[in-house]
């Protein structure tokens, strides 16, 4: 079956399309990356490259075709990211005080420990392989005998176990 194109030559349609679905798309886009800046720009890039092509697929299947071009992009976007970059997005430095008194670093680097000590298996060996010993995520899975993948889910998981319990903002 031919796939029917209407031509975009009125500026009307692209803004009523935007209004129509920059929502959907936005909270996709945000719901896959975690940044809204970030879902901004890929839905505004998707909208930029239907200006400049010139053409729609039918109106039946706009939202479906718009869904899916963002539901791309936005794996095109993570998978472009380094490990390395997806492990520093889940512990935002920024929220961290600028300066801590010796008092509460002693007793939040004691927090950290509990947290570690209290992990299971293989949570707590891969946070000493990758940050005592500064293997990469890659040699760290190796070392561990499994896959890449799976080494990050972990690290994750154990990085989001720290935060939840040495959390700035309840102080």
């Amino acid at each position: 079956m031919r796939k029917q194109r209407i031509y975009m030559l009125d500026k009307n349609i692209t803004e009523r399309l935007f209004r129509q679905h920059y929502h959907r798309m936005h909270r996709l886009a945000c719901g896959m990356l975690g940044s809204d800046s970030a879902a901004d720009d890929i839905v505004q890039d998707i909208f930029l490259r239907l200006i400049e092509a010139d053409i729609l697929p039918e109106e039946a299947r706009m939202e479906s075709y718009l869904l899916t071009a963002v539901h791309h992009r936005c794996l095109n976007t993570l998978h472009h990211l380094t490990i390395r970059q997806r492990v520093m997005g889940l512990y935002p430095i920024a929220d961290e005080p600028a300066i801590w008194s010796s008092d509460l670093q002693t007793e939040r680097l004691e927090t950290i420990r509990n947290c570690i000590a209290a992990m299971d298996e293989p949570h707590r060996s891969i946070l000493r392989l990758r940050f005592d010993e500064d293997l990469t995520l890659r040699e760290t899975a190796a070392q561990l005998q499994m896959n890449i993948n799976t080494c990050y889910k972990y690290l994750r998981q154990a990085i989001e176990h720290i935060r939840k319990n040495v959390n700035p903002k309840n102080e």
